[in-house]
Protein backbone atom coordinates (compact mmCIF):
# COMPACT_ATOMS: atom_id res chain seq x y z
CA UNK A 1 0.00 0.00 0.00
CA UNK A 2 1.52 3.22 -1.00
CA UNK A 3 1.13 6.68 1.31
CA UNK A 4 0.84 10.21 -0.50
CA UNK A 5 1.28 12.85 2.57
CA UNK A 6 -0.37 15.82 1.91
CA UNK A 7 1.61 18.97 0.96
CA UNK A 8 3.30 21.33 3.45
CA UNK A 9 1.83 23.92 1.02
CA UNK A 10 -2.18 22.75 0.71
CA UNK A 11 -1.99 21.89 4.46
CA UNK A 12 -0.51 25.52 5.18
CA UNK A 13 -3.68 25.78 3.04
CA UNK A 14 -5.98 24.25 5.02
CA UNK A 15 -5.43 25.75 8.17
CA UNK A 16 -5.27 29.12 6.50
CA UNK A 17 -9.50 28.22 5.47
CA UNK A 18 -10.31 27.19 8.52
CA UNK A 19 -8.70 29.53 11.11
CA UNK A 20 -10.46 32.24 8.80
CA UNK A 21 -13.50 30.15 9.20
CA UNK A 22 -13.43 30.74 12.74
CA UNK A 23 -12.56 34.29 13.51
CA UNK A 24 -15.40 35.05 11.06
CA UNK A 25 -17.60 32.88 12.78
CA UNK A 26 -16.37 34.65 16.20
CA UNK A 27 -16.82 37.72 14.74
CA UNK A 28 -20.43 37.17 13.48
CA UNK A 29 -21.49 36.21 17.32
CA UNK A 30 -20.45 38.14 18.88
CA UNK A 31 -21.13 40.90 16.58
CA UNK A 32 -24.98 39.65 17.69
CA UNK A 33 -24.08 39.65 21.35
CA UNK A 34 -23.19 42.86 21.21
CA UNK A 35 -26.24 44.05 18.96
CA UNK A 36 -28.40 42.56 22.42
CA UNK A 37 -26.18 43.65 24.90
CA UNK A 38 -26.84 47.43 23.25
CA UNK A 39 -30.82 46.94 22.78
CA UNK A 40 -30.46 45.81 26.13
CA UNK A 41 -29.24 48.66 27.95
CA UNK A 42 -31.24 51.31 25.55
CA UNK A 43 -34.14 49.14 26.86
CA UNK A 44 -33.27 50.26 30.43
CA UNK A 45 -32.78 53.50 29.89
CA UNK A 46 -36.02 53.55 28.15
CA UNK A 47 -37.93 52.42 31.42
CA UNK A 48 -38.86 48.55 29.28
CA UNK A 49 -40.34 50.04 26.30
CA UNK A 50 -38.27 47.56 23.98
CA UNK A 51 -40.17 44.48 25.74
CA UNK A 52 -43.13 45.31 23.84
CA UNK A 53 -41.28 43.60 20.71
CA UNK A 54 -41.79 40.51 22.48
CA UNK A 55 -44.31 37.58 20.83
CA UNK A 56 -47.44 38.34 22.10
CA UNK A 57 -49.53 35.13 22.11
CA UNK A 58 -52.26 34.96 19.25
CA UNK A 59 -52.10 38.21 18.80
CA UNK A 60 -51.80 38.46 14.84
CA UNK A 61 -50.97 42.48 14.51
CA UNK A 62 -47.88 41.20 16.69
CA UNK A 63 -46.66 38.29 14.10
CA UNK A 64 -43.94 40.61 13.36
CA UNK A 65 -42.48 40.39 16.51
CA UNK A 66 -41.17 36.78 15.91
CA UNK A 67 -38.25 38.37 14.46
CA UNK A 68 -37.65 40.46 16.87
CA UNK A 69 -38.45 38.69 20.44
CA UNK A 70 -35.27 36.30 19.89
CA UNK A 71 -33.17 39.63 20.62
CA UNK A 72 -34.86 41.09 23.26
CA UNK A 73 -34.86 40.04 26.94
CA UNK A 74 -36.75 41.21 29.89
CA UNK A 75 -33.81 42.34 32.08
CA UNK A 76 -29.79 42.64 32.32
CA UNK A 77 -29.99 39.52 34.81
CA UNK A 78 -31.96 37.57 31.75
CA UNK A 79 -29.65 38.69 29.22
CA UNK A 80 -26.36 37.38 30.96
CA UNK A 81 -28.04 34.21 31.56
CA UNK A 82 -28.28 33.32 28.34
CA UNK A 83 -24.83 35.33 27.02
CA UNK A 84 -22.66 32.30 27.59
CA UNK A 85 -24.37 29.55 25.70
CA UNK A 86 -25.40 31.61 22.84
CA UNK A 87 -21.67 33.08 22.04
CA UNK A 88 -20.20 29.40 23.10
CA UNK A 89 -23.21 27.09 20.87
CA UNK A 90 -23.91 30.05 18.78
CA UNK A 91 -19.98 29.91 17.60
CA UNK A 92 -19.98 26.34 17.24
CA UNK A 93 -22.78 26.53 15.15
CA UNK A 94 -21.10 29.40 12.74
CA UNK A 95 -17.50 27.47 12.02
CA UNK A 96 -18.45 25.63 9.42
CA UNK A 97 -20.29 28.52 7.73
CA UNK A 98 -21.77 32.22 7.96
CA UNK A 99 -24.17 31.32 5.38
CA UNK A 100 -25.74 28.02 6.61
CA UNK A 101 -26.03 29.54 9.81
CA UNK A 102 -28.06 32.76 8.98
CA UNK A 103 -29.86 30.47 7.29
CA UNK A 104 -30.53 27.81 10.48
CA UNK A 105 -30.94 30.96 12.56
CA UNK A 106 -34.11 31.94 10.24
CA UNK A 107 -35.42 28.75 10.80
CA UNK A 108 -35.25 28.82 14.25
CA UNK A 109 -36.77 32.19 14.69
CA UNK A 110 -39.57 31.30 12.41
CA UNK A 111 -40.34 27.83 13.99
CA UNK A 112 -39.87 29.39 17.76
CA UNK A 113 -41.77 32.42 16.99
CA UNK A 114 -44.90 30.81 15.55
CA UNK A 115 -44.75 28.03 18.33
CA UNK A 116 -44.77 30.20 21.06
CA UNK A 117 -47.52 32.63 18.81
CA UNK A 118 -49.83 29.50 18.72
CA UNK A 119 -49.07 28.33 21.99
CA UNK A 120 -47.43 30.37 24.38
CA UNK A 121 -49.21 32.89 27.09
CA UNK A 122 -48.35 36.71 27.31
CA UNK A 123 -45.46 37.92 26.08
CA UNK A 124 -42.41 36.40 25.41
CA UNK A 125 -39.09 37.29 24.30
CA UNK A 126 -35.51 36.05 25.09
CA UNK A 127 -32.43 34.67 23.26
CA UNK A 128 -33.05 31.72 25.18
CA UNK A 129 -34.91 30.93 21.94
CA UNK A 130 -32.02 30.74 19.58
CA UNK A 131 -29.86 29.14 22.42
CA UNK A 132 -32.58 25.82 21.87
CA UNK A 133 -31.99 25.76 18.45
CA UNK A 134 -28.10 26.19 18.00
CA UNK A 135 -28.30 22.88 20.66
CA UNK A 136 -30.58 21.23 18.18
CA UNK A 137 -29.09 22.33 15.24
CA UNK A 138 -25.45 20.78 16.71
CA UNK A 139 -27.20 17.77 17.68
CA UNK A 140 -28.84 17.03 14.83
CA UNK A 141 -26.05 17.89 12.46
CA UNK A 142 -24.14 15.16 14.58
CA UNK A 143 -26.76 12.85 13.35
CA UNK A 144 -27.49 13.41 9.66
CA UNK A 145 -24.75 14.27 8.63
CA UNK A 146 -22.76 11.34 10.03
CA UNK A 147 -18.93 13.69 10.07
CA UNK A 148 -16.90 12.62 12.71
CA UNK A 149 -16.15 16.15 13.45
CA UNK A 150 -20.09 16.88 14.02
CA UNK A 151 -20.59 13.68 16.04
CA UNK A 152 -17.77 14.98 18.50
CA UNK A 153 -19.12 18.35 18.61
CA UNK A 154 -22.87 17.16 19.44
CA UNK A 155 -21.36 14.56 22.27
CA UNK A 156 -19.11 17.81 23.62
CA UNK A 157 -22.73 19.68 23.79
CA UNK A 158 -24.81 17.09 25.26
CA UNK A 159 -21.53 16.54 28.05
CA UNK A 160 -21.32 20.57 28.59
CA UNK A 161 -24.99 21.79 27.71
CA UNK A 162 -27.15 18.38 28.01
CA UNK A 163 -29.19 19.60 31.25
CA UNK A 164 -30.90 22.37 28.85
CA UNK A 165 -33.05 19.55 27.67
CA UNK A 166 -34.95 19.87 30.73
CA UNK A 167 -35.66 23.29 29.90
CA UNK A 168 -38.34 22.03 27.39
CA UNK A 169 -40.85 20.95 30.49
CA UNK A 170 -43.19 23.12 31.81
CA UNK A 171 -41.44 24.22 35.26
CA UNK A 172 -41.17 28.26 36.17
CA UNK A 173 -44.65 29.81 34.75
CA UNK A 174 -42.25 32.89 34.54
CA UNK A 175 -40.26 30.72 31.63
CA UNK A 176 -41.42 29.87 28.22
CA UNK A 177 -40.93 26.39 28.23
CA UNK A 178 -42.43 26.73 24.72
CA UNK A 179 -39.88 28.86 23.50
CA UNK A 180 -37.33 26.20 24.60
CA UNK A 181 -39.64 23.54 22.79
CA UNK A 182 -39.93 24.95 19.32
CA UNK A 183 -36.51 26.90 19.12
CA UNK A 184 -35.31 22.99 19.71
CA UNK A 185 -37.81 21.61 16.76
CA UNK A 186 -36.38 24.50 14.78
CA UNK A 187 -32.55 23.38 14.99
CA UNK A 188 -33.46 19.81 14.60
CA UNK A 189 -35.69 20.74 11.17
CA UNK A 190 -32.96 23.27 10.18
CA UNK A 191 -30.01 20.41 10.64
CA UNK A 192 -31.95 18.16 8.24
CA UNK A 193 -33.16 20.60 6.04
CA UNK A 194 -29.23 21.97 5.64
CA UNK A 195 -27.47 19.32 5.81
CA UNK A 196 -24.80 18.11 3.13
CA UNK A 197 -26.01 15.64 0.80
CA UNK A 198 -24.07 12.87 -0.04
CA UNK A 199 -23.04 12.03 -3.71
CA UNK A 200 -24.93 9.20 -4.66
CA UNK A 201 -22.20 6.29 -6.84
CA UNK A 202 -22.92 5.89 -9.87
CA UNK A 203 -24.98 3.06 -11.23
CA UNK A 204 -22.84 0.10 -12.68
CA UNK A 205 -23.55 -0.27 -16.48
CA UNK A 206 -26.73 -3.05 -17.22
CA UNK A 207 -24.48 -6.19 -18.50
CA UNK A 208 -24.97 -6.73 -22.12
CA UNK A 209 -26.85 -9.56 -23.17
Amino acid sequence: MSYSPVPESRRRDGLAVHGARALTAAAVVLGITAVMWVLELVDVVLGGTLDRLGVQAHDVNDLPDIFTAPFMHGSLGHLAGNTLPFVVLGFLAAVRGIGRFLAMMLVVTVVGGLGVWFTGSGNTLGSSILVFGFFGYLLGRGVFERRLADIAIAVGVVAVYGTLIFGILPQDPNISWQGHLFGLIGGVLSAWVLRRRREREPAAPAPVL
